[in-house]
């Protein structure tokens, strides 16, 4: 992805991701496929646990603050080795996201950020009860 293009990317919402499950997760986990992790600003991975507050803004215009980080305490003694989107949670609480939601980031030309969802338009619950959810990131070519 060039500087000089709108980037998108979304992520359909787990119960994890929401917060559903209860479990302690450390935010969103974010691939390592390179047409996501294009759309965020490359971590010195010199350093262990690298992370870079981002700003967001949504349809509201309120300024929301992320942290992408890079876990990779892997290479320094410990086990992690992973990229992960944090303080997502009062986000996905103040808009009442659910899992199946789709949340939206978007970047324009000149490097500002914004947050989105989409409502999740259909139940995706199978007739066995069990919530069928694709966790895949995805980006999109304009």
């Amino acid at each position: 992805m060039k500087d000089n293009e709108e980037t998108i990317i979304y992520k359909i919402l787990s119960a994890n991701d929401t917060g559903d499950t209860g479990a302690h997760q450390a935010g969103i986990c974010v691939p390592k496929d390179p047409d996501i992790l294009n759309y965020f600003p490359p971590l010195d991975a010199s350093q262990k646990n690298p992370r870079q507050s981002l700003s967001f803004y949504d349809a509201d215009r309120k300024k929301w603050e992320f942290n992408f980080i890079y876990y990779n305490n892997k290479f320094f003694g410990g086990t992690r080795n992973e990229y992960r989107l944090t303080r997502m949670i009062p986000f996905i609480r103040s808009n009442g996201l659910n899992p199946g939601d789709r949340l939206i980031l978007k970047k324009n030309i000149g490097g500002k950020r914004f947050v989105e969802f989409k409502r999740a338009q259909k139940s995706r619950i199978g007739k066995d009860g069990v919530l069928k959810l694709g966790s895949t990131w995805k980006t999109i070519k304009i």
